[in-house]
């Protein structure tokens, strides 16, 4: 982490939803935050705070309303075109859902590999690196199986495996052990921070202080505004 740019840096983002009738619903209020390449990053805040609709706005789901968003030092908040934004979003980043979102009708092997279908590999490639990914979560005999045929803690590993499919700088999680009991969740956390530990920029968003005990730091949302970039656990 010693490059001081940071990996992503946001300046004045504001994010707001609108009602049938034009009514503003402000959600960011103006995030000024910066991430450093291989930090363990955990968002927390109470309930409403704004910390999914912050994720989805660093995972380019969503359009700020306005401010800047910078990756790498590349404005990617002026990026209007929604093709590229999903060209740079499946290159550089990785999802891990609470719920997992998985496509029950197909198998672990084939979720993994979805993500990568926008890449110009042979298939050949692509699935013995979805291969690869599902044995390092521990998943080599399971790779036939549907999602409805997997536990919970199954089922999260293999979209860990799908997150890493196309090799992204950012990984992004939210609430990714928040279905899971507390064994298994606690595993989902040690391939996070085994990630972690290979270099990966990690982007949590939790509600457990035991959970943010994995991340190098904890960034603390109240009514869409961060109130400390360096918040200590304690206070929780």
């Amino acid at each position: 982490m010693s490059n001081s740019v940071p990996l992503i840096e946001m300046r004045g983002i504001r994010k707001s939803y609108y009602l049938a009738g034009g009514e503003e619903v402000p959600v960011l209020k103006g995030i000024d935050l910066a991430i450093m390449k291989g930090e363990f990053v955990a968002l927390m805040g109470e309930s409403g705070g704004g910390k999914t609709t912050l994720l989805n706005v660093i995972g380019l789901l969503h359009y700020p309303t306005t401010g800047s968003y910078f990756i790498n030092g590349e404005d990617i908040g002026a990026v209007k075109d929604d093709h590229t934004r999903a060209f740079i979003r499946n290159k550089k980043i990785g999802f891990i859902f609470q719920s997992f979102n998985l496509i029950g009708s197909i198998s672990a092997l084939r979720n993994v590999i979805l993500p990568s279908l926008y890449r110009k590999a042979a298939r050949e490639e692509r699935e013995a690196r979805a291969k690869e990914l599902l044995a390092k979560v521990g998943l080599e005999e399971r790779t036939d199986h549907k999602p409805k045929e997997l536990s919970g803690g199954q089922q999260q590993r293999v979209s860990i495996a799908r997150a890493l499919i196309n090799d992204p700088e950012i990984v992004l999680a939210d609430e990714p052990t928040g279905a899971l009991d507390s064994e298994t969740g606690d595993q989902v956390m040690e391939l996070l921070t085994e990630l972690h530990q290979q270099g990966k920029t990690i982007i949590m968003v939790t509600h457990s202080a035991e959970i943010a005990k994995y991340a190098d730091r904890v960034i603390f949302l109240a009514d869409g505004a961060v109130v400390s970039n360096n918040y200590e656990l304690s206070h929780v």
